[in-house]
């Protein structure tokens, strides 16, 4: 079946094409729209709709996450591949649990087995993680500096 779409086209006339179909889906008479992710494109549904779409299929069209689970998927995020063992260290507490419910999620997955003793599994996100937050490649990761703020001496953010 690949050998049905191996045509030689140039990428730019398939840019164009993706373009106008970009274009075509954005009109209000359509339902969802073609969105970039990844190294790919997606038919995704309008945000207008996510709502009644989520009544008709009974359930929240995106499920909150615990804060607990998002400091653990926080964590395995900037620090993969990473054991639970490392998680639990950095947290503080037992994360058996959180990391079973982001499995079950899809957020995170099992990237291989560890080098030290007991050969620990080793976590890292998912492809569905990237799709959750709207991001490309984990480089799109905001950064520390993206969060802080100069501060005086007191305590207060400086006035311009």
């Amino acid at each position: 079946m690949s050998e049905m779409f191996s045509a030689d086209l140039p990428n730019q006339d398939i840019i164009v094409c993706i373009d106008a179909l970009v274009e075509k889906y954005s009109k209000d008479e359509y339902s969802f729209q073609i969105y970039k992710a990844m190294d790919g494109y997606q038919f995704l549904t309008k945000p207008a709709y996510q709502v009644s779409i989520g009544t008709l299929l009974k359930q929240q069209s995106k499920k909150r996450i615990s804060t607990s689970a998002l400091e653990t998927l926080s964590i395995i995020a900037y620090k993969q591949p990473i054991a639970k063992t490392e998680v639990e260290s950095i947290r503080g507490v037992n994360c058996d649990y959180t990391i079973q419910k982001l499995l079950e999620k899809g957020l995170i997955e099992i990237q291989g087995k560890g080098n030290s003793v007991g050969r620990p599994l080793i976590y890292g996100t998912s492809l569905k993680f990237m799709e959750y937050f709207g991001i490309n490649n984990l480089n799109e990761l905001p950064t520390l500096k993206d969060f802080s703020q100069e501060v005086d001496s007191i305590g207060q953010v400086p006035e311009d």
